[in-house]
């Protein structure tokens, strides 16, 4: 039996209570019995807010539910359905032209475009390297990776293969001519890179000097001028660092004794307790807030071994570096911290309010998450994460300007009960639901003067999509939805509507994550897109991602870009509002088996370790053993789509019986390997996992807005439960 607090008409959760008291409190300048009055205010007076948002997701659902089942195939208008959805309210009507007024935005967030880590903040070893990740070696990220191929003899070796190694400086140094070009040569050709008082010069192979063509980019040094270990440099508002080791097997190589180069990677980072996560109880809550507290404290840590050696891993310091006129430089040393709260969906039993229920779970990382920043505001650690004085939360999964509203309220009684200035905690709108992307100009109003983020995720829209419209017909093969007009349009409105309203310089417009972290030659071909977007950040699923993401920003001036698309025509409302229907649903069986196995397998291998290992994202292998980044989000488009395919008669419950079945069996051989794996396929009768995967395609359709998340909570406490 899990022991509990009772105190301002709550009932907390033993450890939780213990954690907040003991460890979060402290040194806040907020007292235990503020604290907890002021938090039992806010969810006794929200909570049924809440509750009144969720009621009207599920009137306006059954309204387009009913609206579909009327106006079926041949009935459909496209005319009617949009009058429809401006008369029930689904469409608002669209605000006056206006421009954000959110002050006190870190420079990361308003003036530097760059890459963008999201992590499991349960998981402090991810955690630690991501807030590391603002600087990482080129070299390392291009050795590592097929980014170089291992043609003739370029193949990585145990120990270090000079071939290798020589295409990876080759690469280098070539970036190095872009974004740090000399005057008349390359920096293949530098033999020797020089400081005098006034500048940076460098003699080339033939013994010619040479000098940069933008001297202005030379920032500072380490070492001494005689002799300087370190040469930094910016470009594009982003720092690239040269590191100069004549005993390292690179340097010792190089004329130059240039041993590295290092680029500033990951601007920011968003320590995430949603969709990466798998935070069921109380005990969960506190994994999660207590590495988010060694964060905001600059002392989180993790034991690592690897090799066979034993080490600490903490977060970096600052870089610092003498200018040539001798003054001191300072760079941030870690990634700028995002934490990403929970929606309005879901609720935890870590609380009670006064009437025994579960309270809002969205309220509670609010109150939570903030306070735990408070120590960071107050100077708590000499690792500071925003040097303006914000707290920056995403805030996911709202559906509508009305969600955005209740979210700007909450956030603002948290600030009143930590006696915060107005709009200190700032918001970060994901835009990954149809009824948020139709309307998103009214929901960036609704945060006007907190807002600093706006985000695509094609996943999650993608499964609002369908779970939407699911009465409107079956959806086309996924991999057809990406060739609808729809998406197209839903990105090109993110971009249009975050420059309408003032975000160029000021705030962050992004773009969603690279799925496949082993293909990183593909990411650098076209990750590119998302910069020429007019994104000024898009996520990557590793800090070596981001190193290599952060070359793109190089070659794109992200803000002058978005100067141009200012004028360009706004997207389509009509094309975001175009349902990604099949146009032909004459598949065979043959057709019908391969999509539901490609599904399944996804929703299984997602599944499996979500419920019997606690693990909320994680490289999973699709069906054709590819490893890929998977999350909620991709497991939510994957149960609505065959709950979609189900609800018009494609295919049987029998056949995605079967498939499941199947696909279990291969997920079980894909998984062999790990000793603390339980098989689905010896029992499916009493495999948890197993069972919570049917369910979520089974129950798909009934689901709230689609999302796993109701389900996979149910199962992963009956799990816990289980092995108690």
């Amino acid at each position: 039996m899990t022991h509990t607090v009772e105190l301002s008409g709550l009932t907390v959760n033993h450890e939780l209570f213990n954690f907040i008291e003991q460890e979060a409190l402290p040194d806040t300048g907020i007292s235990s019995s503020h604290f907890w009055h002021s938090f039992a205010e806010i969810i006794h007076e929200l909570s049924s807010s809440n509750l009144q948002l969720l009621v009207k997701r599920e009137t306006l659902q059954k309204q387009i539910d009913r609206w579909h089942q009327e106006n079926f195939g041949d009935e459909f208008n496209f005319i009617n359905y949009k009058k429809f959805l401006n008369d029930i309210g689904y469409l608002a009507p669209v605000v006056d032209d206006f421009t954000i007024t959110t002050e006190n935005i870190d420079a990361e967030l308003a003036n530097i475009a760059g890459p963008q880590l999201v992590v499991p903040i349960m998981n402090a070893r991810f955690a630690i390297n991501a807030v590391n990740a603002r600087w990482g070696s080129l070299y390392d990220a291009l050795y590592g990776t097929d980014v170089i191929s291992s043609d003739n003899g370029a193949e990585k070796t145990g120990a270090y293969n000079p071939v290798r190694g020589a295409k990876v400086i080759s690469f280098a140094k070539d970036y190095l001519d872009k974004a740090i070009p000399l005057t008349c040569g390359n920096h293949k050709d530098v033999v020797a890179y020089h400081l005098s008082e006034q500048q940076i010069k460098v003699t080339l192979a033939n013994g010619e000097q040479d000098s940069l063509q933008s001297p202005a980019a030379f920032i500072g040094f380490t070492g001494s001028i005689n002799q300087p270990t370190t040469l930094v440099f910016k470009h594009n508002s982003l720092h690239i660092e040269l590191v100069f080791d004549a005993t390292s097997n690179i340097g010792k190589a190089d004329p130059s004794t240039l041993s590295d180069v290092i680029l500033e990677s990951a601007l920011t980072t968003i320590m995430d307790c949603e969709d990466s996560v798998a935070a069921v109880d109380g005990a969960d809550k506190v994994i999660a807030y207590r590495n988010w507290l060694g964060l905001m404290q600059g002392n989180l840590t993790e034991n690592i071994s690897k090799a066979g050696k034993e080490f600490t891993r903490k977060m970096n310091s600052d870089r610092n570096y003498q200018s040539l006129t001798g003054e001191s430089i300072s760079l941030k040393g870690r990634s700028l911290m995002f934490v990403r709260n929970v929606g309005h969906l879901m609720t935890n039993s870590a609380i009670l309010d006064n009437q025994g229920c579960e309270v809002p779970e969205g309220i509670m990382d609010a109150m939570i998450t903030s306070l735990i920043a408070l120590h960071d505001l107050k100077g708590n650690s000499s690792l500071s994460n925003s040097t303006e004085g914000s707290i920056y939360i995403v805030k996911p999964k709202m559906h509508g300007p009305e969600e955005v509203q209740f979210a700007d309220t909450l956030f603002s009684r948290v600030e009143d009960a930590l006696s915060l200035p107005r709009n200190t905690v700032k918001m970060g709108i994901m835009d990954e639901e149809r009824r948020t992307s139709v309307n998103l100009k009214n929901c960036i109003h609704a945060a006007k003067a907190r807002v600093v983020f706006i985000n695509t995720g094609f996943l999650d829209r993608t499964g609002d999509e369908i779970h939407t419209s699911m009465a409107a017909g079956p959806m086309a093969r996924k991999a057809d939805i990406k060739l609808t007009p729809w998406i197209g349009a839903y990105e090109d409105n993110n971009v249009d509507i975050g420059l309408a309203c003032g975000f160029s310089n000021k705030a962050q417009i992004g773009k969603g994550m690279w799925p496949i972290p082993d293909q990183m030659a593909n990411m650098i071909a076209t990750k590119i897109n998302h910069v020429e977007a007019g994104a000024n950040t898009a996520w990557v699923p590793s800090p070596t991602a981001a190193t290599l993401h952060a070359l793109h920003y190089h070659r794109i001036n992200v803000f002058a870009l978005q100067q141009q698309l200012i004028h360009r025509k706004s997207a389509s409302l009509d094309d975001i509002l175009t349902i990604p229907l099949a146009t032909d649903t004459n598949w065979n069986d043959g057709e019908i088996s391969q999509e539901l196995d490609n599904n399944a397998q996804g929703i299984l291998g997602y599944v499996v370790r979500w419920i019997d290992q606690g693990i909320g994202c994680s490289k999973v292998p699709d069906i054709n053993d590819v490893g890929l980044m998977e999350d909620r989000a991709t497991l939510r488009i994957s149960s609505q789509h065959i709950a979609n395919w189900l609800y018009h008669g494609i295919c049987t419950r029998k056949q995605v019986q079967a498939s499941l079945e199947k696909m279990a069996k291969i997920v079980d051989q894909q998984n062999a390997h790990d000793s603390s794996y339980q098989a689905m396929s010896k029992d499916f009768n009493n495999s948890i996992a197993f069972k919570a995967a049917s369910a979520l395609v089974f129950c798909g359709a009934e689901q709230p807005s689609g999302y796993t998340e109701p389900l996979l909570h149910q199962f992963r406490l009956d799990k816990k439960a289980s092995v108690d």
